[in-house]
């Protein structure tokens, strides 16, 4: 089995391979068949699960553009998903749209936003830009609580929209149900994987170089003859379509619509997944939404034996369940930043690594 221990290139389309050796593309088969058998073998709640790491990994690869690979820090995460969700169920209402059309003009609605909010980054870094990004959030949410056009209703409260019925060949993927579940599973899939194939590539062009080189030293960057301003843009740009997009399928999962699902929390989740699973990686977004998406279900899992055995009511479980998750996000997030800054995608790769090497240790 071939496995890489140098860089041997001698030509360019080997270089431009993203699986170069066998063992690699022996993990992505492997990947492969999981995606497969992963509808067939899993159960109703187990695959909704799924679909909602589905949703949050395109969010969270688009949100690592923006921070971890071009270095401008957002909290304006939930407001981006908002404008992407809100957008699909409009267009779809008002305009009759089919929804993958709409769910694609959401993404673009979504990067035109972006963009809007990214024009401040041109003189802001760091914690200002982070307080520039939240104006988005409070922007956003004081338009879904007042603009009646959105649930139909002249009270100033438009606080729900009712999403239509939403097929895909034949099955309602916006209902509950096994089917639902598997045509849902294979709509968000199916993004996801070109969601990948997209952002990795991006990486390898000019624009992904002149992202990093902005996140790696600005200034450099414009000496070298980057437009700093215009690539911020860009990248706020693509970012927010990406987000967009996962706010889009968060739309046509659902049958209704309230802005509770797009709060400040979401925000910091969303951040949270990127430092866990990886700033500037895309198998690490991916990696950080498994773990924030799947933590939860399983402290509910273990609050709910401990309530079988007696150990605690239903009453305190419920009460206390919500603090316990907050807590287990926050020590999740100091761990990492303390033991392995670089993410789950970096331990990984060390493992990988370990078992590459062995015996050896270099």
């Amino acid at each position: 089995m071939v496995t890489q221990s140098g860089v041997y290139h001698e030509s360019y389309r080997a270089d431009m391979q993203l699986r170069p050796t066998s063992w690699q593309r022996y993990r992505l088969a492997f990947v492969l068949v999981v995606v497969l058998l992963l509808p067939i073998v899993a159960g109703v709640r187990e695959l909704r699960i799924v679909n909602t790491v589905l949703i949050a990994s395109i969010g969270a690869i688009g949100l690592n553009i923006l921070v971890g690979y071009t270095g401008q820090i957002s909290l304006g995460q939930g407001a981006f998903l908002a404008v992407g969700a809100y957008s699909t169920g409009l267009l779809m209402i008002y305009y009759d749209l089919p929804w993958p059309i709409a769910c694609l003009l959401a993404g673009f609605i979504t990067a035109a936003f972006g963009a809007v909010f990214g024009i401040p980054s041109l003189r802001l870094k760091g914690l200002y830009l982070a307080v520039a990004t939240l104006a988005a959030q409070e922007i956003v949410s004081w338009g879904v609580r007042v603009l009646d056009f959105i649930d139909g209703k002249d009270d100033d409260q438009a606080r729900e929209l009712a999403m239509p019925v939403i097929n895909f060949v034949g099955t309602r993927i916006n209902a509950t149900g096994m089917s639902s579940e598997r045509s849902f599973y294979v709509v968000a899939m199916g993004i996801l994987i070109v969601t990948v194939i997209l952002v990795t590539n991006l990486f390898r062009t000019h624009i992904g170089r002149a992202f990093i080189a902005i996140r790696d030293q600005d200034i450099a960057a414009e000496v070298m003859g980057v437009n700093v301003f215009f690539y911020k843009l860009l990248a706020f740009a693509t970012s927010s379509f990406f987000v967009g997009i996962a706010g889009a399928l968060t739309a046509i999962h659902s049958t209704n619509l309230t802005f509770e699902r797009f709060t400040i929390e979401v925000s910091i989740e969303y951040l949270a997944m990127i430092i866990i699973g990886g700033l500037g990686s895309v198998s690490g977004s991916i990696y950080g939404a498994i773990f924030i998406k799947i933590l939860p279900e399983i402290l509910q899992d273990i609050g709910e034996s401990f309530s079988g055995a007696g150990l605690i009511s239903a009453n305190d479980l419920n009460q206390f369940m919500p603090s316990i998750e907050q807590v287990a996000f926050g020590l999740a997030i100091i761990l990492t930043l303390v033991f392995e800054p670089e993410g789950i995608k970096k331990l990984w790769a060390d493992t990988k690594a370990y078992f590459r090497l062995w015996p050896f240790s270099y």
